[in-house]
């Protein structure tokens, strides 16, 4: 087991013998984030912050820098990795009512085991000014939604769909250090802007990354991506909804293939860890309500189904879904692209091939040319083949990588839907 050292004070002296990493988070030198730095007058047109929404912030943190910091690969089966975090929180009461409600929840996430040791502290002192700030503003803004906003295809969608009906809403992204992400999120943002005729101010985008992470696979990022929007939930009106925009199959999490069990493979909007995050966050008091519009629909079917469809087929192409979109910087690529060959950028081009018959999109190898992107091309026909001669029953097949206790047939649709798109893509490729 890893044991993790958190501290947020300054003066802040707990120690652990034999402690395997120490992180102190006001240090730049270890972890840089910009929550209370970069968005302070956005931060004050709110209300004030729940405690527990802060310690929740804390605590994606940390389980981000765990999950950047220590290396699968020494693990013996080079995956799941035992890690325990000791962390400081507002609300250790609750915390401690909550720890294996947090555990179970990360644990399938990740893949991992986790374990929580709180402590208890009082606010340090970019909080503090933070709650200043809050209290000196006169002019409060509440908004009637929160929507993620990655850079996406699907948050791209979701956006323009909430939009359509409501206009008052904050779009929250997140960015880590990469150039595949924020140039993306700039643009769509700058887009949406002008064509719904909204504020800067509604948009936040935050920065959040660990210095020098050893680990790639990162599954915890959307948690600390989730933390970001819950907190500015909790500063305003009671019972906000915060706009997650998935589709169904991504969502469900579904092997294709052998490799989609491993760093690939995301929970991020898995049903049964919105339903675990769900209950913590009634259990905490924090009033965010966490919905998914498009549970039930396919990638194809959101595009098809836009409020917007012509401003959305003008921009489509300027979304990025690539797992990877920095890798063609090591060919002398002069911006990130997608690369065609993950499996996001398969179902990707599956879908816009199904809603508009053509996919104008860059792609760097759109004919599965190079060797990684062959072998990725087999690997999806072998699982496509796997799924048309199974007689294992869909509704068990849906919860290969979780439970689902509800809506089964909805779920089972979704899915079958989503492998009809997939494969009319594979068909055209030999392989």
């Amino acid at each position: 087991m890893k044991e993790i050292i958190c501290r947020i004070h300054e003066d802040d002296k707990f120690v652990k013998e034999n402690a395997d990493l120490t992180v102190d988070l006001f240090s730049k030198n270890q972890y840089r984030y910009t929550f209370w730095d970069k968005h302070k007058k956005q931060l004050y047109q709110s209300g004030e912050f729940t405690s527990a929404a802060i310690d929740l912030l804390y605590i994606s943190l940390m389980v981000y820098y765990a999950d950047k910091k220590i290396s699968r690969k020494i693990e013996d089966d080079a995956w799941t990795r035992q890690i325990k975090l000791y962390i400081p929180v507002l609300e250790i009461e609750k915390w401690n009512e909550n720890k294996d409600l947090l555990e179970k929840m990360l644990s399938f996430l990740s893949g991992d085991i986790w374990s929580f040791e709180f402590r208890k502290r009082d606010l340090n002192q970019k909080e503090e000014r933070a709650f200043k700030g809050i209290k000196r503003q006169k002019k409060k803004y509440q908004p009637k939604a929160i929507c993620m906003l990655s850079g996406g295809l699907d948050s791209f969608i979701g956006a323009i769909d909430l939009l359509a009906k409501e206009k008052d809403v904050w779009f929250v992204g997140h960015y880590g250090g990469g150039k595949g992400v924020i140039q993306y999120q700039k643009n769509l943002i700058d887009k949406l802007i002008t064509q719904y005729k909204l504020s800067v101010e509604q948009f936040f985008n935050f920065f959040a990354s660990p210095l020098n992470g050893i680990e790639d696979t990162t599954r915890t990022r959307s948690f600390m991506f989730f933390a970001h929007a819950i907190i500015l939930g909790s500063a305003v009106n009671p019972d906000i909804t915060l706009y997650i925009p998935e589709n169904g199959v991504i969502s469900l999490n579904i092997p294709l293939t052998n490799t989609r069990l491993g760093s690939s493979s995301t929970r991020t909007t898995h049903p049964y860890y919105m339903r675990l995050l769900q209950q913590m966050l009634i259990n905490l008091d924090i009033r965010v309500n966490l919905y998914n519009p498009y549970q039930f629909k396919t990638k194809g079917e959101m595009i098809k189904e836009c409020k917007d469809k012509p401003f959305l087929k003008t921009h489509i192409s300027e979304t990025m879904s690539c797992s990877h979109p920095d890798v063609g910087r090591y060919k002398k690529d002069s911006s990130p692209s997608h690369c065609g060959n993950c499996l996001p950028c398969v179902i990707r081009r599956a879908a816009i091939e199904f809603a508009y018959g053509v996919d104008l999109s860059i792609y760097r190898d759109k004919d599965f040319k190079n060797a990684s992107a062959s072998a990725n091309l087999r690997s999806f026909k072998l699982g496509m083949r796997d799924y048309e001669n199974s007689t294992i029953d869909t509704a068990l097949t849906v919860q290969i990588s979780g439970p689902i206790n509800d809506n089964i047939d909805n779920y089972c649709d979704v899915y079958k839907k989503g492998m009809v798109e997939l494969k009319s893509l594979l068909d055209k490729h030999n392989g």
